[in-house]
Parts: C-alpha cells; sequence; structure tokens
C-alpha cells in the first residue's frame, strides 16, 4: 500500500495576498496545485520508431495554470 506525503495546507494570509494580485503568492498556490494539475496532463504519445510514451501536454499545463489564475483572481473571500 503506497502512501503519499501529505502537503502542508496553504495559509489563509496567502490565500489574501493571492486575491490581491501578488504575483509571489499566486506562484505558491500554482506549485501546491502543480502535481494535481501534472496528473490531469498527462497523455499518451506515440514517437518516430511507433512505441506509446507518456508525457505531460504542456499546452493543456499552461491552459489549466491560466484558468486556476483566473479564478484566483476572480474569488471573492466572505465574512
Amino acid at each position: 500500500m503506497q502512501y503519499r506525503k501529505k502537503k502542508e495546507q496553504i495559509a489563509f494570509e496567502v490565500i489574501e495576498a493571492a486575491i490581491g494580485g501578488d504575483a509571489v503568492a499566486i506562484n505558491q498556490i500554482i506549485d501546491y496545485f502543480q502535481p494535481y494539475i501534472n496528473s490531469r496532463c498527462r497523455r499518451k504519445f506515440i514517437d518516430e520508431s511507433g512505441r506509446t510514451r507518456y508525457g505531460i501536454d504542456e499546452y493543456m499545463k499552461r491552459r489549466m495554470e491560466t484558468k486556476l489564475i483566473t479564478k484566483i483572481l476572480g474569488f471573492q473571500i466572505q465574512l
């Protein structure tokens, strides 16, 4: 049985800064979600010799990161 290493959650202050447009905070959030994004962007490719390989679809990865940034900047915290 494999055990996943649990990541520490993102601090609320970092989330607030990211919503405010802080580039460093946004990059911290993107880094946090990078394993998930990579797992969703994994695709099957066939190389020149006809062998099947798996890799990251960079176009899809950039689209997902852009979508995440858009959602972060549009997020509103309701107290």
